[in-house]
């Protein structure tokens, strides 16, 4: 299968839990399916039909620290200033909060679009992930074929919700899926399993009853590690998606 591959790297980052507002913003450690969509349309310069796209990444970074940052509310008060509509003054207060952040971020991203080459690397719009201030650079572009092998490693990766007790390694968490931007920024949210640690295929726990996975998608150019090379998989950001929990 041909897909695209393109590097990412920049300084810092922040993906900020939704509707989180007591004072700090912590951060997942994996960009959310949503962040991802947001790239590729701000590479592509429109809002490109999310139908049919599919995406593997894998992210990792250097360490996390926290930032203070400040949100500034402002409020006119009564009266205006003699034949204006100006107000006299403004006033407001000062917010300050903590927000968790990502030091020297990589994104090793996989499209299964090959001809959108041409638009990471040219981007229409500043390469962000993140913040709208978290600049980024898009350090390699290029189609790779990937191939079917029957042993993998994953990591640094988010994996499907169902393979949450196949491997028994990561964590779960809601993540933000796709922003309908026709119909009022309208979030639909999904759960998946963040995998920051290295795990090869034959670790993987086995079911009586369930299908094995016999076969993975694998970049061929990635680093090789006893005998395997990294292990892809691929998300989309609408359609059937099975996040719901099942017991083995």
């Amino acid at each position: 299968m041909k897909v695209l591959k393109v590097v990412a790297e920049g300084l810092t980052t922040s993906f900020r839990y939704p509707h989180f507002m007591l004072g700090i913003h912590p951060t997942f450690e994996m960009p959310p399916p949503a962040t991802i969509y947001g790239l590729i349309c701000s590479a592509m310069g429109e809002w490109v039909e999310p139908n049919g796209i599919e995406f593997a990444y894998h992210f990792s970074h250097q360490g996390s620290f926290d930032d203070v940052e400040h949100i500034h509310v402002l409020a006119s008060s009564t009266g205006k200033l003699p034949g204006t509509k100006t107000p006299k003054v403004l006033e407001g207060t000062v917010n300050p909060f903590k927000r968790k952040m990502l030091f020297k971020p990589r994104l090793v991203l996989y499209i299964n679009k090959p001809e959108w080459e041409y638009a990471f690397k040219s981007p229409f719009y500043p390469v962000v992930l993140g913040r709208s201030q978290d600049l980024f650079s898009y350090t390699s572009v290029s189609v790779i074929e990937l191939e079917m092998a029957k042993q993998a490693y994953f990591e640094h990766t988010l994996a499907p919700y169902r393979m949450m007790l196949r491997m028994g390694r990561g964590y779960v968490t809601l993540m933000p899926r796709y922003l309908d931007y026709a119909n009022g920024r309208q979030p639909a949210f999904a759960r998946y399993v963040i995998l920051n640690r290295r795990i090869n295929n034959t670790e993987f726990i086995q079911y009586e009853g369930q299908l094995e996975y016999k076969d993975f998608w694998i970049d061929p150019t990635s680093p090789k590690v006893e005998n395997a090379h990294l292990g892809l998989w691929f998300h989309n950001f609408v359609g059937e998606y099975d996040d719901q929990p099942s017991l083995a």
